[in-house]
């Protein structure tokens, strides 16, 4: 009955455990990893962000110095006009005046002259004002021709400068929008890691109640263990083909498996191979029945270690010096 009640305990602790691993540990461990996974993306999404608001910030500068740049050509271009229409007002009340006293050739200019110095003077004067019609009618012109050329360049230029601000507006906004689900994915993962390591402490509870339990059950089918002092060997008749040994006995409580790879449990005895081989059944006054499956260092001789299921069983037995029956 103690056997079966012991294992039931055993089965219970390892079903509870094997659920743990199961049903927590690679769910837990598969969470964190798409954790990290996710926040080096939202990082790198970061560094994206900041790339974009960049090249938007450079585009929109480039933006205005277009802008300034076609209105100083819309003033150069008025002015140039202004221009233009003076020097020709000019020129039109110069030709009015000659016209006006009648002399409009270099003949009647000297016909007409009442002295050398007269026809010098209107000559040059003439001279003058074609000259200068010349000059403004060619600087005016090219003036219109630079200035018309460079704007239609600026109109294209700013035409290109406001696709790329439209198009890196898109960029950004996608961006920004990977950026938030990429948040919003993270907090659903912190939230799932939450709720699975709630789930991991309840787990761990049920395993700490099911050792509890398995303690209890251990203990309440162990036969009972009093502290007496050490008492005399007492020698007992063998059974049919056993033999009996007078040996020292001591207490331990150790969790693990014995050097022959089985669990340690109630009847488990630690013995020197020489003197007790492994497997030989054992009976122990006060303790019951055991089994030579363990081995330690400290054992030697006719020393045997008993193991109990808690320390204070085990030091409740102390070290004892027993007549032992083997078969």
């Amino acid at each position: 009955m103690r056997r079966v009640s012991t294992t039931a305990a055993v089965l219970a602790l390892a079903l509870v455990s094997g659920l743990e691993a199961t049903a927590a540990g690679p769910t837990l461990t598969s969470l964190e990893s798409q954790h990290r996974a996710a926040v080096l993306d939202l990082y790198a999404l970061d560094s994206h962000v900041t790339a974009a608001e960049q090249r938007l910030s450079a585009l929109q500068q480039q933006a205005a110095v277009l802008r300034a740049q076609q209105l100083l050509l819309r003033q150069q271009l008025l002015a140039a006009h202004t221009t233009f229409v003076t020097s020709s007002n000019q020129l039109a009340d110069a030709l009015r005046d000659l016209y006006k006293h009648g002399n409009v050739s270099t003949l009647a200019i000297v016909l007409g002259a009442k002295s050398l110095d007269d026809v010098v003077s209107q000559l040059d004067t003439l001279h003058a004002v074609a000259t200068q019609n010349k000059q403004m009618a060619a600087v005016t012109t090219r003036a219109q021709t630079r200035l018309t050329t460079l704007r239609t360049a600026l109109a294209a230029h700013r035409s290109q400068i406001a696709h790329a601000v439209s198009a890196a507006r898109r960029t950004l906004g996608a961006v920004i929008s990977a950026r938030t689900a990429r948040v919003a994915f993270i907090s659903r993962l912190e939230a799932q890691e939450r709720v699975k390591q709630a789930q991991i402490a309840a787990w761990e509870a049920r395993v700490q109640r099911a050792q509890q339990k398995s303690a209890q059950l251990t203990a309440a089918t162990a036969p009972p263990v009093t502290a007496t002092t050490t008492q005399t060997p007492v020698p007992a008749a063998a059974p049919s083909g056993g033999r009996v040994l007078v040996v020292t006995s001591t207490g331990y409580s150790l969790p693990g498996h014995t050097a022959t790879g089985i669990p340690v449990g109630w009847g488990v005895v630690a013995v020197d191979p020489s003197v007790i081989p492994l497997g030989t059944k054992l009976a122990i006054p006060g303790y019951g029945a055991g089994v030579a499956a363990d081995v330690g260092s400290g054992v030697h001789g006719r020393d045997i270690d008993l193991w109990f299921p808690t320390l204070a069983q085990a030091r409740a037995w102390g070290r004892r010096t027993l007549t032992i029956t083997l078969h």
